[in-house]
């Protein structure tokens, strides 16, 4: 923690609400001075195997979550990070969220989850779904299928492809699996937006989530005449949708009394618009300048960036004119699994006595690039950026009786790094400049990634000065949210911190990974762009599997006389 307290001094507090915790950090508004922080792990964590005291399984592909559990944040890690920074309540001015992202849940009009109305708990459209629930794939292909046929203008600012992740593909699943459900849900809300109108009682909706997550585009959502061609039954989906949208930093409301009695914090104070966490993170980092690629790497990778004009980018997530900051537009692009992928190898690959990543990390710094004579396709969650397909899988080519865990380890590393590598070369080929690449997240701390990430992408990487990119940026916006800068560059500037050229591409390992990048780019187009589809494939054959499986154990067993 930094800074020594004044008697004139006034904070703020930002809560990251991220995959399986929460967390809040106490912020000095003068200096960006991080005073005090607590971490509140989700009691449910991802439910994806049945809902909490039913035993009826999920289907694959379901990541569920429990909204109770981000109330608990509100009541455990806000106070407790305001205790740890040791300051009076009362000179708290201001408070802002973040949220992963496309998180949402279905509501009643007063925004109760309708996961918590009695007679629905046991359905499982009911809850929330997380960003990584992926079981809106074919309704997804659905969309995406109707909107190339129709010519739908928006579809070139998502690069071509809505993802399965975001509201519409959920919405329709929802639709299509239990009607019920969808009819009973007044609104369908980002959790980003549902946590603020639990904090200033006033339902909000961000022009983040609804640009990227939302297919907002020029002022409206797609017409109500393409909806219904998807179904009748969905023309109505806009009306869930469309609610008082707010910019960036934008004051949403007060905190009521209620949410201050959760909190500790003063009633009454500055309650900011919800906002996405990898997107406040480029304020934490001071990259809200054009050309400064933020990647904000943990389990999965968000990529931002800002950039002066608008440009469509095969593949990209999306791009919203203000989505990170007020007149630029910002790109978004992503990985869906990063982190994971090195967890699962940690956790269910590596033998005993090199199951950490401290260890493999430090065999497989010892080699040359290149020795270990594999290519890694990092598509173990499905691919977000730029195939959009989460029916993709992951793969490992070159495997022989002389492969050795760190060398498996390496090639996954440097798999998400060539990920983000075609990321970059996609912005740069369709005019959106990428001259920095800034880090944040839970993974800056593995030296031996960062060095791969600046070698695989020749450029310098620099990283966040906070080791809470997401709190501080979602602090900075509850500054601005408060009156105390006048815009979001301001509060970055006084607020945020950056440690600029960490790492520098060596020269000689970015060519040997130049002819590297050239074998994963081959394996990716002819995995993920239509030469063999086994992928898909299998996952057909696994999905069918399990169905008959699952059915098999609910079928109640003849009784025999």
């Amino acid at each position: 923690m930094m800074g020594v307290d004044g008697p004139g001094d006034r904070y703020v507090v930002g809560v990251d609400y991220g995959t399986l915790s929460g967390r809040a950090l106490v912020v000095r508004i003068g200096d960006g001075a991080e005073l005090g922080t607590a971490v509140h792990e989700y009691r449910h964590g991802v439910i994806d195997s049945s809902l909490p005291g039913a035993a009826v399984p999920l289907p694959p592909d379901w990541a569920l979550q429990d909204p109770e559990d981000y109330r608990d944040v509100l009541r455990h890690a806000v106070p407790a990070a305001v205790a740890a920074a040791g300051i009076d309540p009362a000179r708290m001015i201001g408070i802002a969220t973040d949220f992963t992202a496309c998180t949402v849940l279905p509501t009643l009009a007063d925004g109760t989850p309708l996961c918590e109305v009695p007679e629905l708990r046991n359905r499982p459209h009911a809850w929330v779904k997380l960003w990584k629930h992926h079981a809106g794939q074919p309704q997804a292909d659905r969309i995406n299928a109707l909107a190339h046929d129709r010519g739908e203008p928006w579809l070139g600012r998502y690069g071509g492809k809505i993802s399965a992740e975001w509201q519409f593909a959920k919405g329709l699943q929802i639709l299509d699996e239990d009607p019920e459900i969808y009819r009973r849900a007044a609104r369908f809300v980002e959790a980003a937006d549902w946590i603020v109108w639990q904090l200033c009682g006033a339902e909000t909706r961000n022009i983040c989530t609804a640009g990227y997550k939302g297919i907002r585009q020029d002022g409206r959502y797609p017409s109500r005449e393409f909806l219904a061609a998807l179904d009748p039954g969905f023309a109505d989906f806009v009306a869930k949708l469309d609610g008082p949208l707010l910019p960036m930093g934008a004051r949403a409301g007060a905190l009521t009394a209620q949410a201050a009695a959760w909190t500790g914090l003063p009633a009454g104070i500055a309650v900011a618009a919800g906002n996405v966490d990898a997107h406040v993170t480029a304020a934490s980092a001071q990259a809200l300048a054009p050309g400064h690629l933020v990647a904000i790497m943990g389990t999965s990778t968000c990529h931002v960036v800002n950039g002066t004009e608008l440009a469509e980018v095969p593949g990209m997530c999306g791009v919203v004119e203000g989505g990170l900051s007020p007149g630029a537009w910002g790109y978004e692009a992503g990985q869906s699994g990063v982190g994971d992928i090195f967890g699962w190898f940690v956790e269910h690959a590596a033998p005993a006595g090199a199951a950490s990543h401290e260890r493999l990390s430090e065999l497989a710094a010892a080699q040359p690039v290149g020795a270990h004579g594999l290519i890694a396709l990092d598509w173990w969650n499905g691919n977000r950026s730029l195939l959009v397909n989460h029916d993709l899988s992951g793969l490992v080519v070159g495997l022989t009786l002389a492969t050795r865990p760190a060398d498996v380890y390496r090639a996954l590393l440097e798999a998400t790094a060539y990920g983000t590598r075609m990321i970059i070369e996609a912005f740069v080929e369709a005019g959106v400049p990428v001259h920095e690449l800034v880090v944040a997240g839970g993974l800056t701390g593995n030296r031996l990634l960062m060095q791969i990430y600046s070698d695989v992408t020749d450029r310098p990487l620099s990283l966040i000065g906070s080791a809470q990119g997401p709190a501080l940026g979602s602090a900075i916006h509850a500054a601005v949210a408060a009156g105390a800068y006048p815009d979001v560059y301001a509060a970055s500037a006084a607020m945020g911190r950056v440690d600029r050229d960490a790492y520098r591409p060596d020269p000689e390992r970015a060519r040997a990974y130049d002819a590297l990048y050239a074998e994963y780019r081959s394996l990716h187009d002819h995995f993920g762009r239509g030469g063999n589809d086994v992928m898909s494939r299998l996952r057909a054959i696994r999905n069918a599997a399990v169905d008959r499986s699952a059915a098999q154990a609910t079928t109640p067993l003849e009784v025999v006389a």
